[in-house]
């Protein structure tokens, strides 16, 4: 345990597994109260479990971010339950429709709305709801995850790369509308990261390439996210606002041609 986040509040969204639950044990060992928010409440119990085996602080609470209505509970709970709230990382997304997220072809316009509802809305409801309570408190920070699929076209998954830019650009806006209030906005692009929810629904063949295009030895884990995070939401980066960090071991930083040479290369 640490002390970086005493007596702040976090809400971390999409927190029952993943990212989210180790961005909620990484602020909780930092001192922080955390709301661990997600749509699978027993997954929220859990993490809160591990927290407080931890020693630290934590509330469970049921979140559909696609609902403004359980968005202003999630930040009524916190509110009533730790006396205010000064960090939120928005990283609550449905990965379960992406197998049907395909081409604009063939996109069903359900897939198109639901992951904009939840990738994209639900963040800036997020916002939206804890920007007076943090007003309130003289300033705090916000940290939403984005993705490496945001900064690039792809072959699939066209919704969800474009709801991942639309919180690229959301991250700027807050930033400058609420910076001078004492508010910082930023967002973390991570590149493939090995959580359940990946390994449930992208297939092998497909984890195989994206291992050939990461350049460092393996793929990420939460943990490498939840730091980075953790960082961008403690005063540390009091001078950062407004960014995309990638945390995406080099994935967007190469040319096209890095995975093929690297296979020509140990098959020689």
């Amino acid at each position: 345990m640490t002390d970086r986040f005493s007596d702040k509040t976090a809400i971390v969204t999409g927190a029952g597994s993943g990212i989210g639950r180790a961005s909620a044990r990484t602020l909780a060992a930092g001192g922080a109260h955390v709301v661990v928010a997600d749509i699978n409440l027993a997954g929220a119990e859990e993490t809160v479990s591990i927290i407080a085996g931890e020693g630290g602080s934590a509330l469970a609470q049921w979140v559909d971010i696609a609902e403004e209505a359980a968005i202003e509970a999630m930040v009524a709970a916190a509110v009533d339950r730790f006396g205010g709230l000064h960090l939120l990382h928005n990283n609550a997304a449905d990965v379960t429709i992406i197998l049907r997220d395909l081409d604009v072809a063939t996109m069903e316009t359900e897939v198109w709305d639901r992951t904009m509802a939840v990738n994209l809305r639900g963040p800036m409801l997020g916002i939206k709801h804890a920007l007076p309570h943090m007003l309130a408190a003289g300033g705090g920070a916000i940290v939403t995850t984005s993705s490496a699929a945001g900064q690039m076209g792809d072959l699939s998954r066209v919704a969800y790369g474009v709801s991942k830019a639309g919180i690229d650009s959301l991250t700027r806006y807050v930033a400058t509308l609420y910076g001078k209030q004492g508010i910082r906005a930023n967002a973390v692009a991570p590149g493939v990261v090995k959580t359940p929810a990946l390994a449930a629904n992208v297939p092998a063949a497909e984890m195989a390439l994206y291992a050939d295009n990461h350049v460092t030895p393996g793929m990420g884990e939460p943990d490498d996210i939840a730091r980075v995070v953790a960082f961008l939401l403690s005063d540390d980066a009091a001078y950062i606002t407004g960014q995309v960090v990638n945390v995406d071991g080099g994935l967007t930083m190469h040319t096209p041609l890095y995975a093929p040479q690297i296979a020509a290369s140990r098959g020689s």
